[in-house]
Formats: structure tokens, C-alpha cells, sequence
């Protein structure tokens, strides 16, 4: 874990080094509607990849008992790897809302060279972990592809569960995303026009943060409502 950390810190210091270097070469400038649309879109996916990221490793570290059980529900009852797909989600909100059409490419290829390998030697440990049951598992439930289908006949609490202390653990990470997207966001206003317009163009964002905090309170208290709901009927 801690060399994937480190890892993941020098792809990340290169990244920045490269966008401090050459700018305009990666940034897109947001000089119509359409793109201030496709910039709120990739709030709401870098917001909602964060919150499925969240879920997902807060599931798993009360669920798993410290990887001597096997979790199959939650939220990954519909996908064996949410926590990777959080990442994917948020990774291409923050390519949506900052950067030029062409990195998507760039973010897939980094995702596919750095993550399917590691996925797959994952898979390999818990076969030898789990055997039979894990094998079992891995029949069902679809690597990282949910089926969307399914997901709209079952309540969003069983697979999109959400703990307020989940959340207390996670904040500070979500708020450096945040902070760095919106940074560059001010960067990029102040150049095309001044103070004004970033304030502007700033309430729309704000306002689809607000609603992001109050559907994880919502989500949140929905889960707690079920957990009793199913010991009530134990």
C-alpha cells in the first residue's frame, strides 16, 4: 500500500509539473455555455466519484473484519472494484471541467497501464484467499462495469451506503480535490475576466456543491434508517 501511495504522489507531482510548464497546451478555456455545462458536469462526476470512493472504503473497513470476510454487498454488490471506480469517475470529472477534449485519451491509457495490472493481481491474492467463494463472486458481479439496469430496482442506500463519520475520515482528501480544481478553475477566470467573472461563474458550482453535501446527509440518514429497519427484523 504504501508504494502504490508513493507511486501515485510522483504521477501526481508530474502531472502538475508538466501543467505549470505548458498550460495552455493541456488547460481548456471555458469561452461558451456549452462548455460552462460541461464544466458543471465534471464537478458533479468529480463530487460523485468521491462519495462512491467513500462509501466503498468505508463499507469495506466495517464489513471485511480486517480482510478475513468476504464483501459482496454494498457497494460492491455492483462492481467487484468501486473504490477504482471512484477514482475513474473522479479523474474524468477533473478532465471535464479543466482540461482539453485530447486528455481523455491521456487519462484513459495512465488508468489502464496503472490499474488493470494492480486489479488483476488483486483478484489473483483473493482467489488464493477465498477460493471458491470469491470465485463465486466474481461470476456475479461485473469487474468495474456496473449494470445500471439493475441498479434503478433496488433501494440506493443497499448499494450506495453512507456514514456521516465515513466522511469525517475522508474530508480532508476531498476538499484538496476541491481546492486544486477550483485553484486552477480562479486561474483560468482571471485570465479570461478578471474577478467578476470567476464569482460569476462560481455560484453554479457552489450551488451544485451544496446539493452534493445535502444528498450525502440524505444518503447517510437513509442508510442509518435501513441498518434498523433489517435489525428490527432480525
Amino acid at each position: 500500500m504504501k508504494k502504490r501511495i508513493q507511486l501515485n504522489g510522483i504521477i501526481i507531482f508530474l502531472a502538475v509539473f508538466l501543467l505549470v510548464l505548458f498550460p495552455f497546451k493541456f488547460l481548456r478555456i471555458a469561452d461558451n455555455h456549452s462548455d460552462d455545462i460541461v464544466e458543471i458536469l465534471g464537478l458533479s462526476f468529480i463530487l460523485f466519484g468521491q462519495l462512491l470512493r467513500i462509501s466503498s472504503r468505508g463499507y469495506k473497513s466495517e464489513q471485511s473484519l480486517s480482510g478475513h470476510s468476504l464483501v459482496q454487498d454494498g457497494p460492491y454488490s455492483f462492481v467487484r472494484n468501486p473504490m477504482y471506480l471512484g477514482i475513474i469517475i473522479t479523474g474524468l470529472g477533473v478532465v471535464l471541467m479543466l482540461f482539453k477534449w485530447w486528455v481523455v485519451g491521456i487519462f484513459i491509457t495512465f488508468f489502464l497501464i496503472r490499474y488493470v495490472s494492480l486489479i488483476v493481481n488483486e483478484e489473483k491474492m483473493l482467489i488464493a484467499h477465498f477460493g471458491k467463494d470469491y470465485l463465486s463472486y466474481l461470476k456475479k458481479v461485473p469487474r468495474i462495469c456496473p449494470n445500471l439496469y439493475s441498479l434503478f430496482n433496488r433501494d440506493i442506500a443497499e448499494y450506495l451506503p453512507l456514514k456521516i463519520s465515513w466522511i469525517k475520515k475522508e474530508i480532508v482528501s476531498v476538499l484538496a480535490v476541491l481546492f486544486i480544481v477550483f485553484i486552477v478553475e480562479f486561474w483560468e477566470q482571471l485570465g479570461k475576466g478578471g474577478l467578476k467573472t470567476f464569482f460569476l461563474e462560481f455560484m453554479p458550482f457552489a450551488i451544485v456543491v451544496v446539493l452534493f453535501c445535502l444528498m450525502s446527509i440524505l444518503l447517510a440518514k437513509r442508510y442509518e434508517n435501513l441498518t434498523k429497519k433489517i435489525k428490527n427484523t432480525k
